[in-house]
């Protein structure tokens, strides 16, 4: 199994990124990445799975039909992944969803498999509760556009993380590939990567997935650059490393079988202790990047 797919290996179909269950070799999640030339328009099937569509760079429509029926919602956008947060569609299963966009953008599709079909919604950037996670070298910022307890989907988890040119995220090193109620739950997890370039040079970092016991043995030392994806079906991930200079940005995507939607994480026991050592740092003054917008357009 190919764990890192450098950008233009996940091609499929009119998408830059087609990551599916089948592809993936998991039951669960996918992440798509569609980009549009302006007055570009596509259309899908969502199936039997819920999809968030997210702009990365640009607005677009989106439009969720069904036999009953059809919700358009507007999003405004960003101008990229670092100037903002974005607003959002939520997209049911067992809808036809199109996706329009008047000047052209990127916008990401995150998926996963459900069996409740929920209402059609639009998510404004106002809402997105915006994290300061770690301190120190481990500052990273958190939107949690999609997070468990913050916007309600079946089983869909996904967010955004910002980590400053030279930081670590996803450290301490965790875990999610066991059920242990109350502690851990399964998740299938996808990583998609962009960079703030440094006059004209492109950004890029590392990221690291090992494995976590007998029949889990995901092991993965990457360089990744923009457009570069990483599956992690089970094992421990992180660190997720900034180079220097070169702020990095990544679309966590999630799901699994569990009953309870919960991101329930164990930390690796060789490197739990830097969390203790949060407390006595400062967070990374060039966070936040940006915050929530006080109201949306």
């Amino acid at each position: 199994m190919t764990y890192h797919l450098p950008a233009g290996k996940a091609l499929g179909g009119p998408y830059l990124v087609d990551v599916t269950p089948e592809k993936a070799g998991w039951g669960h999640s996918s992440l798509r990445i569609l980009e549009l030339p302006p007055g570009g328009a596509h259309s899908f099937d969502t199936g039997d799975s819920e999809w968030i569509v997210v702009p990365l760079s640009g607005g677009c429509t989106v439009a969720a039909a069904d036999d009953f029926g059809q919700d358009t919602f507007e999003l405004q956008g960003r101008r990229d992944v670092f100037s903002g947060v974005s607003d959002f569609a939520y997209v049911p299963r067992d809808a036809r969803a199109t996706v329009t966009s008047t000047a052209g953008g990127r916008f990401a599709l995150t998926g996963a498999r459900c069996t409740r079909r929920l209402p059609a919604r639009y998510g404004p950037a106002s809402e997105v509760p915006v994290e300061l996670r770690g301190t120190g070298n481990c500052s990273r910022q958190v939107n949690n556009f999609g997070a468990a307890g913050v916007f309600e989907c079946d089983k869909l988890i996904a967010v955004e993380v910002i980590t400053p040119g030279g930081n670590w995220s996803s450290f301490p090193p965790h875990k999610h590939d066991e059920h242990r109620p109350g502690e851990e739950s399964v998740l299938e997890e996808i990583y998609y990567f962009e960079f703030a370039g440094h006059d004209g040079i492109p950004g890029l970092g590392y990221q690291r997935v090992s494995p976590s016991g007998p029949g889990r043995d995901t092991d993965v030392l990457a360089e990744v650059r923009d457009g570069d994806v990483v599956l992690i079906p089970d094992g421990w991930h992180g660190p997720s490393m900034a180079t220097p200079g070169h702020h990095m940005y990544y679309l966590n995507v999630m799901a699994g079988p569990e009953a309870e939607r919960a991101w329930l994480i164990c930390d690796h026991p060789d490197h739990a202790w830097v969390r203790d050592t949060w407390p006595d740092q400062p967070v990374d003054p060039r966070l936040p990047l940006y915050t929530a917008p006080e109201t949306s357009a």
